[in-house]
């Protein structure tokens, strides 16, 4: 059933008041009032690792509270898990060792290869008795956890694959501990805690961010319960509280008025810590305007506490003697009757079921014979998934292999009992304190049920059980119940085992009442049919006139002396006794044959033949009556064997003898009687006291017995409230197995890569630096540490706040711009005759996500250093080339003048051969 989960908002409105917010605590004192302070045990598996951050990045610094993790570690490595916590909270995260003492404001990791438990606030480390991967952590440490601290164990469920957690879940549910699992949406796997909840043991479902503060929230509203340990109720607590049973039984139809007050109380106090109210008055208004509230109540209250072959040596022995038994006394073909009220989901049906089938393998009978349970609980979600016969894979703690193999079918969630147990159970929704019981019953097992009803409801329980079983018929109870006073009705065949023989006495010293006289009788309303009265039988009213008038005055007690049957009229023998009634022969027996009648009823038990006391002289209305009275032991029929019949009959006094001789001798002879009868008065008188002395002790020995077999009771069952039973350790799914082996081998490719980066890092020798989104420092090479003057202790510190030997004011900002454009910047930078090239790049995740920059730092000094000496020689020849050209400039213009002139004379020579050829003159 989905849990109803808490308002997120404090001030959320009940009716027309609104709740005070109650602030987050702030220092210890805010929780740390508390005598214990809170133990919060935490369970994760895959995935975990990223939830338990979260958890812890939003738990207060001073919460007051203790976190203890157990998580699913390979037992071959060694354990990081501290060192990676360390970064999520200001809190010390340690690794456990061995008896290290549990405070407040720390964290505990769970050391691999190790089962933690936990014994008055000190950690105890075991070592583990399964092998890998058929080990249940969490489940260990949760019921470790919930005998601890009782009502005060608080779990919390994170991503994991498989079913570990949920056993350990139930025991802090029964010891009304309260229980948080991450929302399986926002869970990277649900399995864990998706099996919490559909097993019904989820009272916050919420994301991991949400977590702490709804744990918070409980705390702080959570009712101080040291003082009312064993106090009775207030009157405006009383009267509260017998509002929520009424407005309970109004919405449900159930009534828990006779449930333990101190059961129902812590329940309710769970309600109202969870809801946040101010206390049970007000919350019974809030269970009045919320309807819905009512049932999550009724399903609080019905401790579904249960497992296969709960107590396996008890089980064992039921298997090896009491089936055989049965099975001997059957005539062919006979069936076993067996009924087990608050069956819960049925484990113990199906238990009962399967310890048949391996008995009938084991004797091997002529004949066939079979087996036919009523399983029936109050609850109808239970019996539904009863019916359904699903449970977890964590089943295989309690169910061997061979079991489940035969047994039961694997199914992809858990395993499913198997057809031919399920036919054997009849499952039925009923009221064990409301509707007529299942009779004519072999066996009978009610464990672990009376304990949560008062002491009032089990002596009716006993005596209804006693009447549904057959002569002979087993009872079968939990560990820490007992049958009490009720052992003329039950014997013990086993009192480890809690195993119960039926003793057949056809006549009770009280009569049975049936569940509807459990309750107060409601008066017939005007005009109400009542049943016509029976037609007097003829044969009857004579018999009872014969035994009135003609039979002999009689009375049938125990072998101790307690009236069972009285027949005809017996006030001349027998009389009350003074005081607190008390229906006992020797009680009321007149004095004058009490003393008589208590050495032949101890005669007549250790003789087989009747023991008759002759002549008892008894006074009556002023005269003495002679009476005989004879005891017989009886041995047949069986109903009645170990009983005693004592029967009166009245007879004539003898007459008396006349006196005769002398005057003087007969008045001597009446004086010596008459002294003798004096005398024996006397010894009667203080024989007569001394019994009363006797018999005043034996009623306030008794009183006292009876007080403390009553506090014994209240003990046993104080005992099973404040103890769960033993569960051995759970195992692994192969499904989770082979996820962590998966896993493993990622984190081992994860190392290998960590250090080829490292090694490819410090072979380049190029200085890293790597910042967060807020420009802090996240990881840097050891070259980076020659440049800016970083020390392992600046991780976490802002760039800003470290000096460096550059001359790189814009650092930041250009860090700060390629966030926000995504753009890669390069820039050279000198400082302290130093030059480097500084490429600033978005640091990008795999997931295509920018977490950051990077920068790198390239020493690019020498190349400096050759640029200025290339650019000066450069300088140099361009000079050199320029004062060439302009050598060459002038030498070529000598050169053109005097090639000119050499020209002009040339054309002038030409010219006048040239006239001189055409004969003319110059």
């Amino acid at each position: 059933m989905k849990k109803q989960e808490i308002p997120k908002n404090p001030q959320a409105k009940t009716g027309n008041n609104v709740r005070k917010k109650t602030p987050p605590p702030q220092s210890d004192d805010s929780l740390g009032a508390l005598h214990h302070f809170p133990i919060v045990g935490i369970g994760a598996s895959a995935g975990g690792l990223e939830a338990l951050e979260v958890f812890l990045r939003n738990v207060p610094v001073k919460s007051g509270m203790a976190f203890a993790i157990v998580q699913h570690l390979d037992p071959t490595r060694k354990g990081i898990m501290a060192e990676l916590l360390q970064r999520s909270t200001p809190m010390p995260v340690v690794q456990i060792r061995d008896r290290m003492k549990v405070e407040p404001d720390h964290v505990y990791v769970i050391p691999p290869n190790r089962d933690l438990s936990i014994l008055h606030g000190i950690l105890h480390l075991l070592e583990p008795t399964t092998p890998r991967g058929l080990r249940l952590p969490i489940d260990f440490f949760f019921r470790s956890l919930a005998d601890d601290l009782l009502d005060k164990s608080i779990g919390v469920i994170l991503s994991g694959m498989g079913s570990d957690g949920t056993l350990g879940l139930r025991a802090m549910k029964e010891k009304a501990g309260v229980v948080f699992v991450q929302e399986p949406a926002s869970a990277k796997f649900d399995g864990m805690p998706r099996s919490a909840i559909d097993a019904g043991l989820a009272d916050v479902v919420a994301p991991v961010e949400e977590l702490p503060g709804r744990i918070i929230a409980y705390l702080n509203h959570m009712p101080l319960r040291a003082a009312r340990t064993d106090q009775p109720l207030e009157g405006k607590t009383q009267s509260a509280l017998e509002k929520v049973l009424i407005l309970l039984r109004t919405q449900t139809g159930h009534d828990f008025s006779l449930y333990k007050k101190s059961t129902v109380y812590r329940r309710i106090e769970r309600r109202i810590g969870l809801h946040q109210v101010d206390g049970i008055a007000t919350y019974v208004r809030y269970l009045r305007e919320n309807p819905q509230e009512a049932e999550l109540l009724f399903k609080e209250l019905l401790i579904g506490v249960t497992r296969f072959f709960r107590d396996p040596e008890a089980w064992e022995y039921l298997k090896g003697k009491i089936i055989p038994q049965l099975l001997a006394a059957l005539p062919a073909g006979g069936v076993i009757r067996a009924w087990t009220p608050g069956c819960s989901t049925g484990e113990e049906a199906y238990s009962l079921a399967i310890i048949f089938k391996e008995a009938l393998e084991q004797v091997k009978p002529a004949g066939s014979f079979s087996l036919q349970i009523f399983a029936t609980d109050l609850d109808k979600d239970a019996i539904d998934k009863a019916r359904r016969g699903i449970y977890p894979a964590n089943i295989t703690a309690d169910v061997s292999m061979e079991r489940l193999r035969r047994f039961f079918i694997q199914e992809e969630r858990g395993y499913q009992v198997g057809k031919e147990i399920r036919e054997m159970v009849i499952l039925a929704s009923q009221n064990v304190i409301m509707d007529p019981p299942f009779t004519k019953l072999d066996i009978l097992v009610c464990r672990n049920l009376m304990i949560y009803l008062s002491m009032e409801l089990q002596k009716k329980l006993l005596p209804l059980f006693h009447y549904s079983l057959n002569p002979s018929g087993i009872l079968f109870l939990g560990s820490a119940e007992t049958i009490g006073t009720f052992t003329d009705l039950f014997s013990p065949l086993d009192r480890k085992a809690r195993l119960y023989r039926r003793l057949d006495y056809a006549i009770g010293t009280e009569p049975v009442e049936f569940p509807p006289s459990f309750f107060p009788a409601v008066a017939a309303t005007p005009g109400q049919v009542t049943a016509p009265k029976p037609v007097p039988n003829l044969q009857t009213l004579a018999d009872q006139l014969l035994l009135s008038h003609y039979t002999p005055a009689a009375v049938l007690t125990s072998d101790k002396g307690d009236i069972l049957y009285v027949s005809g009229r017996t006030g001349k023998y027998l009389e009350p006794a003074a005081g607190k009634a008390n229906w006992n022969i020797f009680a009321m027996a007149r004095e004058e044959m009490s003393y008589d009648l208590t050495g032949a009823f101890q005669k007549a038990l250790r003789q087989q033949d009747a023991v008759t006391l002759k002549g008892v002289q008894v006074r009556n209305n002023g005269g003495v009556q002679a009476v005989d009275v004879t005891l017989q032991h009886i041995t047949t029929p069986e109903a009645l064997r170990g009983t005693v019949m004592i029967v009166f009959k009245d007879v004539a006094a003898p007459p008396e003898r006349m006196a005769t001789g002398k005057p003087v001798r007969a008045s001597s002879r009446s004086t010596r009687v008459a002294e003798l009868e004096l005398e024996l008065e006397q010894v009667r008188h203080e024989l007569q006291t001394t019994r009363e002395d006797m018999q005043t002790s034996r009623e306030e020995l008794k009183s006292a017995n009876e007080e403390l077999q009553s506090t014994n009771e209240e003990l046993q069952s104080t005992n099973e409230e404040l103890t769960t039973s033993k569960e051995e350790m759970q195992s692994m799914n192969e499904e989770l197995q082979t996820v962590n082996n998966e896993l493993q081998a990622k984190v081992d490719e994860l190392s290998l890569a960590g250090n080829d980066m490292k090694n490819l890092l410090d072979s380049t020798d190029i200085a890293t630096l790597f910042l967060d989104e807020s420009l802090n420092v996240r990881r840097f090479t050891s070259r980076t540490s020659q440049i800016i003057n970083l020390i392992p202790g600046d991780i976490g510190r802002p760039i800003t706040d470290i000096a460096s030997d550059m001359i790189y004011d814009e650092l930041a900002g250009d860090a700060r711009e390629v966030l926000r454009s995504l753009v890669s910047i390069e820039k050279p930078v000198g400082g302290d005759g130093r030059w480097f090239l500084v490429r600033i790049m978005p640091y990008r995740t795999l997931d295509n996500r920018i977490d950051g920059v990077v920068i790198t730092f390239t020493d690019i000094t020498v190349s400096k250093k050759l640029e200025a000496q290339l650019r000066k020689t450069q300088a140099a020849l361009e000079k050199r080339i320029v004062e060439q050209n302009a050598d060459l400039e002038e030498r070529s213009e000598d050169r053109f003048r005097a090639e000119g002139k050499r020209g002009q004379s040339a054309k002038t020579a030409g010219a006048a051969r040239s006239r001189q050829k055409k004969g003319e003159t110059p």
